[in-house]
């Protein structure tokens, strides 16, 4: 088939309205956007049926000045960009790049890292933490950015999370960098750690079948947790008052006292999606409420309360895919 859906689209969330957008004609099929928080500056990676650039390389369009800015070309094919306001990242299949960014950009620092088909790497918004997989099946890496290329010493070993015994799924970070989530390789464990004592903080349970996790999100002030998988199902957890959380009491020992989410949803079976915790609107009353971004075009905006309670309070669809694509 021909995709005509290709291109890029910058949204806001809340209010769901389109910002921008780069047209197929212009760009190709693209298979990895990432916007440098609410600047001009868009990471673009191609791929697809019609690309226009190679998946081995990185392109920096600047919105304002409509053209392309950087290029950073590699020798295998780039499965993660990550970006601060002084730092980009390049994740591979082996080995993750960093580079000084956006000013005066060069290779700061390569750092080998187990294989990571997942492309899992993620930097905190507001500092220079960067975590990804360790040496070690379920072991998570913690990198300082700032360090990159600076002399370190060689008995110097980076700190390490040993977060779960199988290889890690999905990670996350809070907006401070002083939590990091985790997933197992099954997706039913999350675990949280203070990313300074390097110390569990709890464990939660997603369910019991096995799930790709698409997406873990902390919202603003880390009292939840949102978790989302291909199993079309979204689970928040509490994290500061853990007794909200539900808690199986009979029957099956084998999860006697796992910690459950306080609320759920189901957005459409097997359908995966992105989440976000959107911030409170000044002076509006306050409505704890998360955002779902499915992979099949639609907005789903759910409130919920701290008794489990969970309501549909918005849907949309932002893009229609049945209409994108050519048989």
């Amino acid at each position: 088939y021909q995709s005509k859906f290709s291109g890029y689209s910058v949204y806001n969330l809340e209010p769901l309205a389109p910002l921008a957008q780069g047209s197929f004609e212009e760009f190709g099929s693209v298979r990895i956007v990432q916007m440098l928080h609410r600047t001009n500056l868009i990471a673009m990676v191609g791929g697809g049926y019609q690309s226009k650039f190679s998946g081995k390389m990185c392109r920096i369009w600047d919105a304002a000045k409509k053209q392309f800015v950087l290029e950073f070309s590699f020798d295998s094919v780039i499965k993660a960009v990550r970006m601060t306001r002084e730092r980009l990242v390049i994740v591979l299949t082996n080995k993750i790049c960093v580079f000084s960014f956006p000013e005066d950009p060069k290779h700061l620092q390569t750092l080998e890292t187990r294989a990571n088909i997942r492309g899992i790497c993620e930097v905190c918004p507001s500092n220079s933490v960067m975590v990804y997989p360790g040496t070690w099946a379920g072991s998570l890496q913690i990198f300082d950015l700032t360090t990159a290329g600076a002399a370190v010493g060689a008995t110097s070993t980076p700190p390490t999370i040993n977060a779960h015994k199988t290889e890690l799924q999905c990670v996350a970070l809070n907006h401070s960098g002083t939590m990091a989530a985790t997933a197992s390789g099954k997706g039913t464990l999350i675990r949280v750690f203070d990313m300074r004592s390097r110390q569990l903080i709890i464990e939660v349970r997603r369910g019991t079948d096995t799930a790709t996790v698409n997406c873990i999100t902390f919202n603003r002030d880390n009292t939840y947790l949102c978790v989302s998988s291909d199993k079309g199902t979204v689970h928040i957890f509490a994290i500061r008052n853990p007794e909200l959380n539900k808690r199986i009491t009979v029957a099956n020992v084998g999860y006697l006292g796992s910690q459950w989410a306080m609320s759920s949803f189901t957005l459409k079976s097997e359908c995966s999606s992105v989440c976000v915790f959107p911030p409170h609107s000044s002076g509006a009353a306050v409505k704890n409420s998360v955002i779902a971004l499915c992979y099949d075009g639609t907005y789903h905006k759910y409130v919920f309360t701290k008794d489990g309670n969970c309501n549909r309070e918005a849907y949309n669809v932002f893009l229609d895919i049945t209409q994108d694509l050519e048989i």
